[in-house]
């Protein structure tokens, strides 16, 4: 068996309103704030991760506070992030709270081989909720204020806009070891749909790549995706990754330690930046899962500068 990456691990966007975020994702959304931390690289800037009720590995969202200008939306970018529910009727549930909350949305549908309805939030973050049919576990938040039948299950697909997949089909499939199982057109006109899976495959573990050469470039802002990572299952299998990428001479960060998780960098040939990311230790290493999110969280190396790092936060 060849290595496998095993499903989408987590999406990292960009807010400039971190205060809104919160709120949008934790109250509109029904997310678990999981993890309030710094951007371990800035930390003049929140990391905020969202999650399901146990903060599973393949549920995370997470978000930088920085303030940027709008995105330019366009090609060589992560154009729409999937969050998966459990059944069509979810889907129906969701168009009817979004109505209710003013909350931008197209209509249900079927999109790429699944029923999905798109939205975004106020700052233009593309998402797709897709009915997954209720595969796999699923870990509900209780205190979150959106029925449990009807929560976010976890990320995928996620879709990126790339102007020629030729050489980025390339990494994906001999590199990084996915499997092309479907086309469709996209639904927005422009450019096919190619979509790759990972591992066992499923809406979870599906990587949708749209060819759209007659797109400007995208920049990136508040309302974009600044990177997506995929699910390593331990350490052992992430050292494989980067002795594979070495092989290939990709260029890579290296392994770098994000306390939560050991993480991998690198750019695909259209300049998106991929991670791969480990499942473990997870975010309960360093708060109960009964209470996480609710304080500032500091990987050890950042812990002695923690009164001048709270200090140059804003308020939540």
């Amino acid at each position: 068996m060849s290595l496998q990456l095993t499903g989408i691990h987590h999406l990292t966007a960009i807010t400039a309103n971190a205060p809104e975020n919160v709120r949008f994702y934790t109250q509109t959304l029904g997310l678990r704030l999981v993890k309030k931390t710094v951007n371990q690289d800035d930390t003049s800037a929140y990391h905020l991760f969202y999650a399901d009720g146990k903060a599973t590995p393949g549920t995370d969202l997470t978000f930088f506070d920085w303030p940027a200008t709008p995105e330019r939306r366009g090609t060589h970018s992560i154009a729409r992030t999937g969050l998966r529910v459990g059944s069509r009727a979810s889907l129906d549930w969701w168009k009817a709270r979004f109505a209710q909350l003013g909350v931008t949305s197209g209509e249900v549908t079927e999109t790429g081989g699944h029923a999905s309805l798109d939205f975004e939030d106020a700052e233009g973050q593309r998402f797709r909720l897709v009915d997954d049919g209720g595969s796999g576990e699923a870990y509900p938040w209780d205190r979150s204020p959106v029925p449990a039948e009807h929560q976010i299950r976890g990320l995928g697909p996620i879709v990126i806009s790339v102007p020629d997949i030729t050489n980025t089909e390339a990494i994906l499939v001999h590199i990084m070891n996915m499997s092309k199982v479907r086309e469709y057109p996209s639904p927005d006109g422009e450019g096919d749909v190619h979509v790759f899976a990972m591992g066992e495959g499923g809406p979870a573990a599906e990587l949708h790549v749209a060819v759209q050469p007659k797109l400007p470039a995208a920049r990136q802002g508040a309302g974009a995706v600044h990177h997506v990572a995929f699910r390593a299952p331990d350490i052992a299998q992430l050292h494989e990754w980067t002795e594979r990428l070495k092989s290939f001479r990709v260029p890579s960060s290296g392994e770098v330690e994000r306390y939560y998780f050991r993480s991998l960098y690198f750019r695909e040939p259209n300049g998106i930046l991929f991670e791969i990311a480990t499942d473990g230790p997870g975010f309960t290493v360093d708060e109960p899962l009964e209470t996480l999110g609710e304080a500032l969280s500091l990987p050890p190396f950042l812990e002695p500068k923690r009164e001048a790092i709270e200090a140059g936060l804003k308020p939540l």
